[in-house]
């Protein structure tokens, strides 16, 4: 991915953690997939939401992943996990297509560990960028 169009989605992510009813952080899980890997692509989707609800401290079986086919204000490559008991917020994902593949735009509570998501994310064989959602900017915001 390009230097530029990795910084934009870097701001862009940034912009969309910012000031709401609960502080967030984010992650941007980068693929080579297109739009023929559906199957790969859902899969990445509950692997990698599962490894947030592990770190903001839910067993990831008692949650699952709410794609809002039955509700209007969901777009197609838009998913959430919620938790089994109350349908809690988790974490949050869209499926953006840019320059041919695929990046996965995570958001979650900002009260996981952002860090050790990344290093397990980043373990379990993916390239990803964390975002800090209370950063002054989208620069200072990466978490390295």
């Amino acid at each position: 991915m390009s230097d530029a169009i990795d910084a934009d989605l870097r701001r862009r992510t940034w912009e969309l953690l910012q000031p709401g009813e609960i502080e967030l952080d984010g992650l941007v899980v980068h693929t080579d997939l297109d739009g023929s890997g559906e199957t790969q692509m859902h899969q990445l989707t509950v692997d990698v939401g599962d490894i947030i609800a592990e770190h903001a401290g839910h067993d990831p079986t008692d949650t699952f992943v709410y794609s809002g086919t039955d509700d209007p204000e969901f777009s197609s490559n838009q998913h959430q996990g919620l938790t089994l008991d109350g349908e809690e917020f988790v974490w949050e994902c869209q499926q953006l297509l840019r320059d041919g593949s695929f990046d996965v735009v995570f958001y979650f509570e900002a009260s996981a560990d952002t860090a050790e998501i990344l290093s397990a994310v980043e373990a379990a064989g993916h390239e990803a960028t964390a975002i800090r959602g209370d950063a002054e900017s989208p620069e200072t915001a990466v978490v390295e």
